[in-house]
Parts: structure tokens; sequence; C-alpha cells
């Protein structure tokens, strides 16, 4: 037969438990900050300051407010913008090379209301969740289901009506078929 000998244990000092918890506190922040970083990126986003989010989900950013009291496009204008569209990764997908016209209706659903929000001489900065974007369908270099980012610059905007106006006489001034200076009907002009 064995005989065991019992060995007491001695007790634990105060500051080794205090030391114990403080780990465990440390620990539990450290996973929630590693959960948070899993996040989808417009929820983060959504946290960021200064960005505003609307009820359809688009988030936006002021950059430059433009000028005070400065009336906003309808649907029934057409903005000239500067824009520069990229996906969540950094990848542009889309530049202006110079002020470019969009009818505010004739754009992906996001974007028209975002520039249903800027002023005149404003600038912003928009995310785009896939519904307000492209959807599941890819266009172009745009894959399914991306989140959009759009840096917009609104010039001015004008009533879609005279944009329509001022195009009509460009094109009589050209020379349009039917007896305008420039030559014979159907011949190219200068």
């Amino acid at each position: 037969m064995s005989t065991v000998t019992a060995v007491p244990l001695q007790p634990t000092k105060r500051s080794y438990l205090v030391y114990l918890w403080v780990g465990i506190a440390l620990a539990l922040i450290a996973a929630v900050a590693l959960a948070r970083q899993g996040d989808d990126p417009l929820a983060r986003n959504a946290r960021a300051k200064g960005v505003v989010v609307t009820a359809s989900g688009l988030q936006y950013k002021v950059i430059a407010p433009g000028k005070p009291g400065a009336a906003k496009p309808t649907d029934a204008d057409v903005a000239l913008v500067n824009y520069e569209g990229k996906l969540l990764n950094g990848t542009t997908f889309d530049k202006s090379q110079q002020p470019t016209p969009m009818p505010v209706t004739g754009v992906v659903p996001g974007f028209s209301e975002a520039l249903k929000l800027m002023p005149k001489g404003s600038k912003y900065r928009f995310w785009m969740k896939p519904a307000l974007g492209y959807g599941d369908k890819a266009a172009g270099p745009i894959p399914a289901n991306s989140t959009l980012v759009f840096d917009v610059e609104l010039l001015d905007f004008l009533p879609q009506s005279v944009v329509q106006q001022m195009q009509a006489q460009a094109q009589m001034g050209r020379g349009a078929p039917g007896g305008m200076p420039g030559g014979a009907p159907g011949q190219p002009q200068p």
C-alpha cells in the first residue's frame, strides 16, 4: 500500500486574481473588436464621423458644402458633374474626363438620390449598397452585388426641357438635313 501525502495549497494572492480578471476583460474587449472588423463595410462606414445614412440606405459625407441656400436638382433636371466611381477595394471603374451632363432620372437609383441631395457647387462622397447601384447584375468592370463609392462634384444643373432645346438649336446650327448652311443634305459638316 502506498500512502498519499496531502500537500496543502497555498492561498492565492489577491493581486493575482485582479490580474486574472483584468486579462479576461481585455480578452473580451479584443474579441468584440475583432468581431466588429468582420462587420459589413457599410455598417462600419455608417458609424464613421460625418457620414449620414438616408432612409434608402444611401450613405454620404459632405466634402465641400457648396453655396449656402443654393438650389438642388430634381427629377426634371440634367446635372453637370465631375465624378469618380470606385469599388470598395479602391479600383476606379469610371471617371469623368470633363464636366459630364447626367439626367437625374437617367442614372442608377442611388446616384439619382445622391444628386437630389446636393446643392450647386458642392462635393459629396457617396456609398451605395448593391440595391441602389447595379444589384445582382454585372455592369462592365463592376461585378454583381458591388457596393459603389462615388466622389461627385455638382457644378450646375438645368431643366431637361432647356437642355433638349439647346441640343435642337445646336443640331440645326450644324446644318441638319433640311437646308441649313453647310452644304447639301447628308454630307458631313466640318
